[in-house]
């Protein structure tokens, strides 16, 4: 039995094959097409194995309309022989197609009617073969006679698809107190039960050189990941030059040191941590000069079953002389084949203290996304205020959409100033 191969995605052997090949659109349509928008969706950066049992693999296929809308939705794919049935599903409703081995061609699926703005999402599904071929997909085509625009992963230019896979990045800048330096910032983060899926990362306390936040890695794994870039820039860690690697001065027990590399390069250092869905997690590090023209940057992570602070790690970044600035969030997707699913997460109680020791509360925060966002490649990411706390989402292609660029204020939460006894903080 043959499998389905997503175009510089995914490995064949992962999944059974789902192209079709079948009758030409007929006269009607062709006719329609010489009047209508038409758009091709390509399988590699828009398509995900949503159900994987044997015969019953379902590969699902995502775009979003901008408004309501008369689709009609074919398939440009080919059969190389023998003859095979396909399921496709069009939101929710099924058709199948018998098709035969010959050149590529074009299957007419039916038409998806949008009633608002939102995702259609075309399923597809073999149901019987004699060749061991269902069929190979190429696109989704996408005829319209409305003014509709359509939004989906366009091209692997840059390795778009693997990011547009992955979904939207989104991220909250806060507003921090001006005056004083900075020294620290202080964060709480709570994620809904049933928004954690593999894969994703809920960036607590990010700063200009780095981040710091708790991450899913496993159906067993979970993270509390601390990282610092190096001053220079590379993805490779093992270009850095000796005098600007970052060094690790000390880490939490059962810590892991090391560093990192693709997205940057620099030291990181993580804790293995069963942390739950539906608790409250806080945060805290510091940013500080060391006077000679580096800076240290330091981790803690709050234990509530212990009542106690607990020491990530502490780096130093050479050629750095500053406390901390651009204090934000981010909630991301770093598991490509996870796109299709939705997390979210919940910031709230910000504080910043600066260098003489007073606490200022962070109420107000800006709301942006990565390239993929900001192209409109995926649209499915949202952002605002619940309350007393910010939140973020992103993936599984949610029809509602937050404009990037938002600012936002939440409600004061002054009655809940940090209370951190520094002189035991570990690595202090």
């Amino acid at each position: 039995m043959s499998f389905l191969k997503f175009p510089e995605i995914l490995p064949s052997v992962a999944f059974r094959r789902l192209a079709l090949i079948g009758l030409m659109l007929g006269s009607a349509a062709a006719a329609l097409a010489e009047e209508a928008k038409v758009w091709e969706v390509p399988m590699g950066g828009n398509a995900y194995v949503t159900k994987q049992v044997g015969a019953d693999t379902v590969q699902s296929i995502y775009f979003r309309v901008d408004r309501p809308a008369d689709l009609e939705i074919s398939l440009k794919a080919k059969v190389p022989t023998g003859e095979s049935k396909i399921r496709a599903t069009l939101n929710g409703k099924p058709v199948e197609k018998k098709l035969k081995g010959g050149e590529g061609s074009e299957v007419a699926l039916g038409r998806v009617t949008m009633k608002e703005a939102g995702y259609v999402r075309v399923d597809l599904q073999g149901v019987s073969e004699k060749e061991g071929v269902f069929a190979e997909v190429e696109s989704v085509k996408v005829l319209s006679k409305d003014p509709v625009e359509l939004n989906y992963v366009k091209d692997n230019e840059e390795s778009r698809f693997y990011w547009g896979r992955r979904g939207p990045s989104v991220h909250l800048g806060y507003s921090l107190p001006k005056g004083e330096p900075v020294e620290y910032f202080y964060n709480e983060v709570t994620v809904p039960e049933g928004s954690d899926p593999i894969g994703s990362y809920f960036m607590s306390n990010g700063f200009g050189e780095g981040y710091f936040g708790m991450q899913v890695n496993g159906e067993k794994e979970r993270r509390i990941l601390f990282s610092v870039w190096s001053p220079f820039s590379t993805n490779n860690p093992k270009e850095i030059p000796d005098d600007q690697k970052i060094a690790l001065l000390k880490k939490g027990e059962g810590v892991h040191g090391g560093e990192f590399g693709g997205e940057g390069s620099g030291g990181q250092s993580y804790w293995l941590y069963p942390w739950k869905a539906g608790e409250t997690y806080r945060f805290l590090n510091r940013v500080k000069p060391d006077g000679t023209g580096s800076t240290d940057y330091t981790a803690w992570f709050y234990l509530p079953e212990k009542k106690e602070w607990k020491l990530i790690a502490s780096f130093k970044r050479p050629k750095t002389d500053k406390h901390l600035t651009g204090a934000h969030s981010f909630l991301e997707n770093f598991a490509d084949r996870q796109g299709y699913l939705t997390r979210g997460a919940l910031y709230g109680n910000q504080w910043a203290r600066d260098v003489k020791g007073k606490w200022h509360e962070v109420t107000e925060a800006r709301f942006t996304g990565d390239d993929i966002a900001q192209r409109k490649y995926r649209m499915d990411y949202a952002g605002g205020v619940k309350g007393k706390e910010f939140f973020m989402k992103n993936g599984g292609f949610f029809a509602d959409n937050v404009k990037l660029g938002s600012q936002f204020k939440r409600e004061s939460t002054a009655s809940k100033k940090p209370k951190v006894d520094f002189g035991k903080l570990e690595g202090y």
